[in-house]
């Protein structure tokens, strides 16, 4: 977490803007209403030593991105590093749910416009359609810190700018998707999937590293994969997706990357059923599957390993720049953080997650280190309409 600290106060200021947007996108409550209806004021904490010493940060909000708080992945990734803040520095925090999936712009500002009627002078607004509505909230609320997850200068203007009260964060999802696609191909698996929620930046990044990372270990081991690639539309499972998967499970898939907050669901379900696996997203979702069998919903645990970022780390570390007064370290840049800048991508390598049968710990840790040292490069293109260049070892079904 420090390290992310002094990355930022060291570097940011020299890297360079991506020139897409981030992950999820967001939909918001088209009233003050609806919008005041998914608040929920926490932190029952707030001492008056810890208030008294957190003199820059007065109170926290998270505008979420659409879906719900609880979905194992973005949102609440990010919301329990501001809870865990919030509590022990002793600051009010809220979040602000998005009540649908066709939201404005305008409906984006409702919620900026709420938190910070609510108290909160430092915002956190999750996933890259906010970028028009921090263009509003930057030059309405100047005195106000914006911090934008997959947020990056061109989501908010035209030209790259980013205002001097907002800092950007994205990740090198890429790498990630890489790491997740040649971690399945060496443990054995030719026949994967991968079920990305919208075809938005970060999980085109996390899908096409994941069709390069899969190509790289076939050739090595001169096999040939097959992969099947689907944007579900959404950020949740549902029958629909549950039925897709189910088609994907018995002709012959046997491991799917579920991108896409809570869509996961719906690879899971399906995976159970067939006896197949799944890889997980934005956090170790390892857990979802232990839970899931103690208590009866799976019949195994479905998670192979999970592509992370370091969303915790990044809202954490933000929070305590702002706080610490360092805010100009940061102030209008975009920090964009993959394995040069630290661990700030990658599987989780713990024993207990580490589920794997034939790929080890050490050769994993070879290929971060050949990515890290630029042995080994990963594009990074975000256009959905530009595929990854692979060779005649894996043929990839884009379907529609």
């Amino acid at each position: 977490m420090k390290k992310f600290l002094a990355l930022t106060m060291a570097a940011c200021m020299a890297m360079s803007l991506a020139a897409c947007g981030g992950s999820d996108s967001s939909s918001a409550a088209s009233t003050a209403d609806s919008a005041a209806a998914s608040v929920e004021a926490t932190s029952d904490s707030a001492s008056g030593d810890a208030a008294e010493t957190a003199s820059a940060i007065t109170g926290i909000a998270q505008c979420c991105d659409v879906g719900t708080l609880d979905d194992e992945s973005f949102n609440q990734g990010c919301w329990e590093a501001v809870k865990a803040y919030g509590d022990a520095n002793g600051i009010e925090y809220n979040y602000y749910l998005p009540a649908g999936e066709d939201a404005s712009d305008e409906d984006r500002e409702t919620l900026i416009r709420q938190a910070v009627n609510d108290g909160a002078n430092t915002i956190v607004c999750v996933g890259y359609l906010y970028g028009p509505a921090l263009a509003w909230g930057a030059t309405e609320y100047p005195d106000v810190h914006f911090i934008g997850i997959d947020v990056t200068g061109f989501d908010i203007s035209e030209d790259g700018s980013i205002p001097a009260n907002v800092f950007c964060v994205t990740f090198k999802e890429e790498q990630a998707g890489y790491l997740a696609g040649y971690a399945a191909v060496k443990d054995g698996f030719t026949k994967l999937g991968f079920l990305g929620g919208m075809a938005v930046p970060a999980v085109i990044r996390y899908g096409y590293g994941y069709v390069q990372g899969a190509d790289a270990a076939a050739q090595e081991m001169g096999v040939d994969v097959q992969m099947n690639y689907y944007y579900g539309g959404q950020f949740y499972g549902d029958e629909k997706i549950t039925a897709k998967m189910d088609g994907w499970y018995a002709g012959g898939t046997e491991i799917v990357f579920a991108c896409g907050g809570g869509i996961w669901t719906s690879a899971a379900e399906a995976a159970d059923k067939h006896g197949a696996k799944v890889i997980g997203v934005d956090v170790d979702q390892n857990y979802l599957g232990v839970q899931g069998a103690e208590d009866g919903s799976y019949q195994a645990n479905p998670f192979v390993t999970s592509a992370m970022k370091g969303l915790g780390a990044a809202v954490n570390d933000s929070l305590e720049l702002v706080n610490d007064g360092k805010w100009d370290t940061i102030a209008g840049t975009n920090g964009n953080f993959g394995l040069e800048e630290g661990e700030y991508v990658g599987l989780p390598t713990d024993e207990s997650s580490w589920n794997f049968s034939n790929f080890t710990v050490d050769e994993y840790n070879a290929v971060v280190e050949q990515i890290r040292s630029g042995a080994i490069t990963v594009d990074n293109t975000s256009d959905d309409a530009t595929k990854p260049v692979t060779s005649d070892k894996i043929t990839v079904d884009y379907q529609s």
